[in-house]
């Protein structure tokens, strides 16, 4: 455990395929990451929705899915568990498993304190994903739709980012002080999802939401 953290992760294949078929009961599939400009795979909409989180908020690097068996003895025996995902950030690999919170047994959590450890050892983080609040599902996919590159033609993130320097802005607000307001909503959802504009997450994206200029791009003036 103690010379995981000298493994070339970025050389790793996950430990099992990802198959599809009729009739399986989890639902995989492949999620684009901004981050990486790759697809990965997920085997469950769990690991879907953490996939499309880690890739807004936690200034992703890039994602591992299934890095490494751990064979472990317990009581009970012999014991073997594939963590889901390292995901190696800015500040540092984060070792994650993914279960709904309805279907941790006491088995998982015995498999989930093993990743703990073999995470400690490594100098790693190491975390469950047992849920999300609703509100930041629906709020971290409606940003997810202007996550891809934009082509700004009219200006209309200037402007965006000019109207918000003057201080917080309701969401609708500040996209009626562009010159063109619908297409400024795709442009805003793009800012948002690359942090050069901030909104409270505390609840659902509304034209109430305040918007706010992202700490360090300062600006002068505001259009209006």
């Amino acid at each position: 455990m103690r010379n995981l953290a000298e493994v070339e992760v970025f050389r790793s294949q996950p430990v099992r395929r990802f198959t599809w078929r009729t009739g399986q009961w989890h639902r995989p599939g492949l999620e684009y990451l901004v981050s990486t400009d790759r697809h990965h795979g997920f085997e469950s909409f769990e690991e879907e929705l953490l996939l499309l989180v880690a890739d807004f908020a936690a200034n992703l690097v890039e994602a591992l899915a299934q890095p490494f068996r751990l064979d472990f003895l317990t009581t009970d025996g012999l014991v073997k568990h594939t963590p889901d995902y390292l995901l190696l950030t800015a500040s540092g690999p984060w070792l994650v498993d993914v279960r709904p919170a309805g279907r941790i047994r006491r088995e998982d959590e015995v498999k989930f304190a093993a990743s703990a450890e073999a995470a400690l050892a490594a100098g790693w983080n190491y975390s469950v994903v047992s849920g999300w609040r609703e509100h930041i599902v629906r709020l971290v996919d409606s940003l997810s739709a202007g996550r891809r590159d934009l082509t700004d033609q009219l200006g209309l993130q200037e402007q965006l980012l000019r109207a918000a320097a003057s201080g917080p802005v309701p969401f609708g607000e500040l996209v009626e002080r562009c010159s063109c307001p619908v297409i400024a909503r795709a442009h805003a959802l793009h800012l948002l999802w690359h942090r050069r504009l901030g909104v409270d997450m505390s609840a659902p994206l509304a034209d109430s939401s305040l918007v706010r200029l992202a700490a360090g791009d300062r600006r002068c003036g505001g259009e209006r």
